[in-house]
C-alpha cells in the first residue's frame, strides 16, 4: 500500500508503524544503509548455494548484535524459509522451516535499490509503535490503511503469531473503536482482514461498507486448500 501511494504521489507524506521492531528496523537499513546490507546479503547467499540445508538452520539458530547482520539475517530467511511465512514462538524466535527452492533469489538488489529510492525521496517516518499512537494526529481528510494480524476463521487458524506478544481480540476491538472514532472525525480509513463473523460484526455500524474478496492461500501445505478463500476490504469513504 505504501510504495502504490508513493508511486503516485512523490509529494507524499506519511507515517508507517508496526510493532515487529525486525521488520521496522529492516526499512530504517534498506534506506540508510543500503550498501552494507547488499553485501552481507551476497554472503548468505554464496553460503547457501554451498550448504543450503546446514546453513539456513545454523543463520535461523543465530542471533547477531549488528544492525546489518540483524536485518540480513531476516531477509535471508525469507527469501529461503517455507513460502516466505514470517512466524515466531512465545520467546520470539523465528521457527518456520527451510523451503524447497532451486535457486533463490536472495540478495535482490534492484528491488531493493527501489525502496531505498522511494524512502529516501519523500517525507515519511518510520517508527515502531501501536497503532493507537501511530494515528494520534490523523485529522479530517487524512488517509489510514491498518493491516492487523488477521482474526482467525476456525480453531485451528488462529495465525497471530507476528510478534512474540501476539494480536489478541481485544486488540482488535481496540483497533475497531479507534477506527469510529477517526471515522467521527472524517479521516479516510480502510481496514483488510480475515471474513470472519467476529470482523464482520465489529464493521456492522454505519460508517463502514465491507467488500469481500476471494484470495489464494500460498502457506497451505495442500495445495487443494489454497483457493476458495475470502477476505474483507472494510472502509469508510
Amino acid at each position: 500500500m505504501l510504495f502504490h501511494l508513493l508511486s503516485e504521489n512523490k509529494n507524499l507524506k506519511g507515517h508507517v508503524s508496526d510493532l515487529n521492531s525486525d521488520l521496522v528496523l529492516s526499512y530504517v537499513t534498506i534506506r540508510d544503509h543500503l550498501d552494507a546490507l547488499l553485501k552481507s546479503l551476497q554472503k548468505h547467499s554464496d553460503n547457501y548455494f554451498s550448504d543450503s540445508q546446514n546453513y539456513y538452520y545454523s543463520v535461523r539458530e543465530s542471533n547477531p548484535k549488528s544492525q546489518i547482520e540483524k536485518v540480513s539475517r531476516l531477509l535471508f530467511l525469507n527469501r529461503t524459509c517455507f513460502n516466505g511465512l514470517y512466524r515466531v514462538n512465545s520467546k520470539g524466535k523465528f521457527n518456520v522451516p527451510l523451503g524447497r527452492y532451486s535457486n533463490p533469489n536472495i540478495v535482490q538488489e534492484e528491488n531493493l535499490r527501489s525502496v531505498n529510492q522511494f524512502l529516501n525521496q519523500n517525507k515519511i517516518s518510520i517508527k515502531c509503535q501501536d497503532f493507537s499512537s501511530t494515528v494520534e494526529k490523523a485529522k479530517k481528510g487524512d488517509f489510514v490503511y491498518f493491516d492487523p494480524p488477521y482474526q482467525p476463521v476456525s480453531k485451528t487458524a488462529n495465525f497471530t503469531s507476528y510478534t512474540n506478544s501476539s494480536f489478541h481480540f481485544n486488540d482488535f476491538k481496540r483497533l475497531a473503536k479507534i477506527s469510529n472514532q477517526l471515522s467521527k472525525k472524517g479521516v479516510n480509513v480502510l481496514l483488510s482482514n480475515s471474513s470472519s463473523k467476529q470482523v464482520l460484526e465489529m464493521f456492522a455500524g454505519k460508517y463502514w461498507e465491507i467488500i469481500k474478496i476471494e484470495v489464494n492461500r500460498a502457506i497451505n501445505s495442500d495445495s487443494n486448500k489454497r483457493t476458495g478463500h475470502f477476505e474483507l476490504l472494510i472502509k469508510n469513504y
